[in-house]
């Protein structure tokens, strides 16, 4: 019996995080042979791979000859890319630059994985040729990869993406899950931020963008430079945090709106909503409504099961 092998071949950095095995599942389960390499949580199923390491990098992607890079490990907390500048700067510029290289020698497109912190949030929204002006140092090392990816291999695409959630193995791995001990535990009033506009988009959405993106290219070499996608739906924290007790019907008289900017942390730009025209035209996207997402992103950390008879029956 022949055994079908897809000839479509592409290796996904970072594809133990969160975005990482949303894009790792969607490539996998799209017909696509598709090699995910990881650091720190690499496992079994992935490749165990320092991106620092550039022989390493050099040696899987011409053994592999991958057709299609994606480029997501970084280092994405801002605050903790403010304690530890240089270490943030070797995996988001340095690490980035050396994969365009690599992939510019076998020929692969690179998707770079960006974010909306490259922009001061002043004037929303966001095209893909307004002027960056990050705020933070986080913003500042991945519009500084953006720039080194391209230097090196002017096939690559820069997708520019704003705060994440999905299916998490622990409620830290996202900025929007992480809210949801507070919303459950409504003994207790907790302060959330009322100030900063943010659009949560779910990582499956991420990865449909990704893949489609990487096909249309396969027929279309005319796709690259940078693009845009985000979720729809414009919420604060204290918003998103509401929802999320809608979306499990559970109290939120408990949480409290703060509508001044916070003083403590990385600074953050206030709306840097991004424009996704140029992807929606080329037919390109997928958006899951936050309610709908955001359930089944925590279900499975509910504290009082009860709920769960009442939410999934």
């Amino acid at each position: 019996e022949d055994v079908d092998i897809p000839s479509r071949r592409v290796l996904i950095t970072g594809a133990t995080g969160l975005l990482g095995r949303a894009v790792f599942k969607e490539f996998n389960e799209n017909n696509w042979n598709t090699v995910g390499c990881g650091y720190r949580r690499a496992q079994p199923r992935f490749e165990h791979i320092n991106l620092l390491d550039s022989i390493a990098v050099h040696d899987i992607i011409h053994d592999f000859q991958p057709h299609v890079i994606v480029h997501c490990a970084a280092e994405r907390r801002p605050d903790v890319v403010e304690g530890q500048p240089e270490a943030a700067s070797q995996l988001n510029v340095a690490a980035s630059a050396n994969l365009a290289k690599e992939a510019a020698g076998v020929g692969a497109f690179l998707i770079y994985i960006s974010t909306d912190y490259v922009f001061d949030g002043t004037s929303p929204p966001y095209k893909e040729t307004d002027a960056p002006n990050p705020l933070n140092l986080y913003g500042k090392t991945k519009l500084e990869g953006e720039k080194a990816v391209l230097e090196n291999n002017e096939e690559t695409a820069v997708l520019r993406i704003p705060v994440l959630y999905g299916e998490v193995e622990r409620l830290e791995e996202s900025a929007v899950t992480v809210m949801f001990d507070k919303v459950q535990f409504s003994n207790k009033s907790a302060n959330m931020d009322h100030w900063q506009q943010r659009f949560p988009t779910n990582v499956k959405d991420v990865a449909a963008v990704c893949r489609q993106l990487a096909e249309k290219r396969m027929l279309d070499p005319s796709i690259k430079g940078t693009f845009h996608w985000s979720g729809n739906e414009q919420m604060t924290k204290y918003e998103m945090a509401c929802a999320i007790a809608d979306a499990f019907n559970l109290p939120s008289s408990h949480l409290r709106p703060i509508t001044d900017s916070p003083v403590v942390g990385a600074l953050r730009p206030k709306n840097a909503q991004l424009d996704c025209s140029r992807l929606e035209m080329l037919g390109i996207g997928q958006r899951t409504p936050f309610r709908a997402g955001i359930r089944e992103a925590l279900w499975p950390f509910l504290v009082d099961k009860r709920w769960r008879q009442t939410v999934f029956h």
